[in-house]
């Protein structure tokens, strides 16, 4: 994860996906419980996997 001492980088670029109606409510309660958002939620799902599947591509 970035350290607060680097710049933010600009979110330049979307991601579209389609899941079932239930499923995105229901996340998206959860992320409002948590005092999250969807967006931050993903992006950080996003940032793990790319961090733990980068080193095992050749």
């Amino acid at each position: 994860m970035p350290s607060k001492d680097k710049k933010k980088k600009k979110k330049d670029s979307q991601l579209l996906i389609r899941i079932d109606k239930e499923m995105r409510n229901t996340f998206i309660e959860l992320c409002e419980q948590h005092d999250s958002s969807a967006a931050k939620e993903l992006r950080s799902f996003i940032q793990s996997y790319i961090e733990q599947h980068s080193h095992t591509e050749g």
